[in-house]
């Protein structure tokens, strides 16, 4: 079976292939370009599900989509559905960092909690739909760490650990993370 992941990130096609073996997973630069609408949803379950029935629409094969980001309490949970175009530019991730590091610059340490949000959409091309979603709680630190993974993985350690998620092998962030946890869970839907 193939499953198109309606993507253009290379970071989380690589991670939705490690947790998905066994299946042929393609990513949008693998399939005909096609309109895809701007996530203008409220929330990342939104954003997921227009992604996803688009791919599927236009494809005809089993699409899933994600729409997933960084909560920071200290922020009353943004940048939340704007995490890829916190700075005013999509997906330039060290200046969505370096923003958000400058806006909790003046926060102390023990209010910099957040969690990474995932909201992880399964569209076939029958119509059904299903919406799963995971949560990594965690804490912003003042200083990047690290180089596996991407967005704002340098600057969140997750409950329970030291090191930050761009510090964790693949493996493990794969075991714990949003993404990890909502891929799973659309597991038994395939």
């Amino acid at each position: 079976m193939t499953i198109l992941l309606a993507t253009r990130n290379a970071g989380k096609l690589v991670e939705f292939r490690r947790l998905l073996t066994g299946l042929e997973v393609v990513g949008l630069a693998d399939v005909p370009e096609f309109p895809e609408a701007p996530e203008t949803g409220a929330t990342f379950a939104e954003n997921a599900l227009a992604k996803a029935r688009d791919a599927a629409a236009a494809t005809g094969l089993p699409s899933v989509a994600d729409d997933s980001g960084l909560a920071v309490d200290a922020l009353n949970g943004m940048p939340g559905v704007l995490s890829a175009r916190w700075s005013g530019k999509h997906g330039d991730d060290l200046a969505n960092l370096n923003l958000l590091l400058g806006q909790l610059g003046d926060v102390p340490d023990e209010r910099r909690g957040g969690a990474f949000i995932c909201a992880a959409a399964l569209v076939m091309p029958g119509g059904r739909e299903t919406v799963v979603h995971g949560e990594w709680r965690g804490r912003i630190i003042r200083e990047p760490r690290g180089t596996n993974g991407f967005g704002y993985d340098p600057i969140f350690v997750p409950d329970g650990e030291t090191r930050t998620s761009a510090e964790l092998s693949p493996a493990e962030k794969d075991a714990a993370s949003h993404r990890g946890l909502a891929f799973r869970a659309l597991l038994p839907y395939l």
